[in-house]
């Protein structure tokens, strides 16, 4: 059974707990009189960590949510595919427990069922941390649930009350783009907001979109026993990412038995029989593929319809709200934070750029720009595929100094002894002052990985320096460690060993 009002399914035990911390149906609207020092408009982790922060500090804060606290994040995005790629990773395992001497009598069964209750119960257990109860008696937030207008450059309406502000954060997020596919919605699709609703296994899915969310859950699903087919427009996945690195993670999804289509166009979708069959557009024919089930993954588009930030003097394009730098709109009184204004929608991003917004609206002085921030994230594939900073291509184009270091995984012991050899470390450095620019780890676990990386960049640490930090052995993170001693190895010259090899013979004498 559907919620009627949120799209949760099923009506089980775990999903009642969520609702009831993120939109529990008895909540007591507060009534409060005079201006807020900041009204936030959307509950998601850009809008959370804006209205913890602030009211954390002292400040007056009401907080806006038309749908679930916790946003995409907590409902349907990373907290439900983590817990469903968990159980992917535990039926590769199993299959593959061959190759370390490990044998399994049978074939290896996935209750599909189960994995999904899982889910919900883990996303039910994590939902206090985002609810409305919390966000009121601990830091004393004004909750309020419902559509959020503006009706000047200093006022919001909510369900008929006025909210009026000294400052605001628009923080209302994205949704999922569907392309005008003829035929996809008569046919009907998933996207992250309908897919972790499924109780039974999809036999064959279509996954339209390389993106990260497409190649997580296509490894995912054919792991848990789906036929799996991914469409791309584009010649590879990940256009952000690496191009190794990208090619790495095709061939992994390929031995996992997805197919992969690049450089193909969805042309059309009819359904038949219960089933839907794609019209798709390769390079050098038209196939017609027949599935169960499709997902949509092919971006994110604003959540800006029906604030009215005309009336508040907001400017916004196809691409969400304006913002500058500081991540202020055009009216200096309302700044906007997270995937409703910014082009890299990860939730460490909002987290982050909700952080700048509060030094910048709520105090006088110098301001904040959020392009300081080095930008890191990744995918949560098998391998991961982490990513801190600039590309060494992008460091080019900003005429940057660039040199980089490659260690492969197959030179790092952990990698070896694990079997896990098919990854690497990229690190972009300037050649002779070995300021890191960027940087990619491929391997397991490179999402927590790449953090060391993002310390030093943060600090302000050359990857020469790095060769000093003690790694436990044995670890991948020893990569680090390695690409430190090749950029200090460089620094022996031919000179430099001429004159060390005469120091050496004069202290033998």
């Amino acid at each position: 059974m559907t919620h009627p009002s949120f799209g949760l399914a099923p009506d089980d035990e775990a999903n009642r707990k969520l609702l009831a911390n993120v939109h529990p149906t008895d909540w007591k609207t507060p009534v409060r009189k005079g201006r807020y020092n900041l009204v936030v408009l959307g509950a998601g982790t850009a809008g959370l960590v804006a209205a913890a922060g602030a009211a954390g500090m002292g400040a007056k804060v009401a907080l806006v949510e038309r749908h679930l606290m916790g946003g995409d994040c907590l409902n349907v995005g990373c907290v439900p595919s983590k817990a469903i790629i968990r159980s992917g990773h535990a039926a590769h395992a199993l299959r593959e427990g061959k190759d370390f001497g490990v044998r399994v009598d049978g074939t290896v069964e996935v209750d599909f069922a189960a994995v999904m209750e899982r889910m919900r119960t883990v996303r039910a257990e994590i939902s206090p941390n985002d609810s409305a109860q919390r966000f009121a008696d601990h830091y004393g937030v004004d909750v309020h649930f419902g559509e959020a207008r503006f009706t000047g450059s200093n006022k919001v309406e909510v369900g008929g009350r006025e909210l009026p502000f000294s400052k605001a954060v628009i923080a209302t997020g994205a949704r999922p783009v569907v392309p005008p596919v003829p035929g996809l919605s008569d046919a009907g699709f998933l996207t992250n907001e309908t897919v972790f609703n499924l109780t039974e296994l999809p036999r064959r899915l279509a996954v339209i979109g390389g993106g990260p969310i497409g190649c997580e859950l296509a490894q995912t699903f054919v792991r848990l026993g789906s036929e799996v087919t991914v469409v791309e427009l584009m010649d590879r996945f990940l256009p952000r990412e690496d191009r190794d690195a990208a090619e790495l993670l095709q061939r992994a999804m390929e031995s996992d038995g997805v197919r992969v289509m690049l450089s193909t166009k969805l042309e059309s979708v009819a359904a038949a029989d219960g089933m839907k069959e794609l019209v798709l557009i390769g390079p050098e024919a038209e196939h017609r593929l027949v599935v169960d089930e499709i997902f949509v993954g092919v971006g994110r588009t604003p959540n800006i319809e029906d604030l009215d930030l005309e009336r508040a003097g907001v400017t916004a394009d196809r691409t969400g709200v304006v913002v500058d730098d500081h991540l202020r709109t055009t009216n200096p009184r309302i700044y906007a934070s997270g995937d409703v204004c910014l082009p890299a929608k990860f939730t460490q991003v909002a987290d982050f750029a909700s952080r700048t917004v509060l030094q910048n609206a709520l105090f006088p002085g110098p301001k904040k720009k959020f392009s300081t921030i080095n930008l890191a994230w990744a995918t949560y594939t098998d391998p991961e595929i982490a990513h801190v900073g600039l590309s060494e291509d992008e460091a080019r184009e900003q005429g940057r100094d660039v040199e980089t270091i490659t260690i492969p995984m197959k030179d790092i012991d952990r990698a070896l002894a694990e079997g896990d050899t098919e990854g690497f470390l990229k690190i972009h450095v300037h050649p002779k002052k070995g300021t890191i620019h960027g940087a990619t780890f491929v391997c397991r676990r490179a999402g927590d990985l790449i953090s060391e990386i993002t310390t030093a960049m943060h600090a302000g640490l050359g990857i020469g320096e790095m060769a000093s930090v003690i790694h436990p052995y044995p670890t991948v993170a020893e990569a680090v460690r390695k690409a430190a001693d090749q950029f200090n190895r460089r620094k022996l010259t031919p000179l430099t060993t001429s004159l060390l090899k005469h120091w050496f013979a004069w202290t033998r004498k």
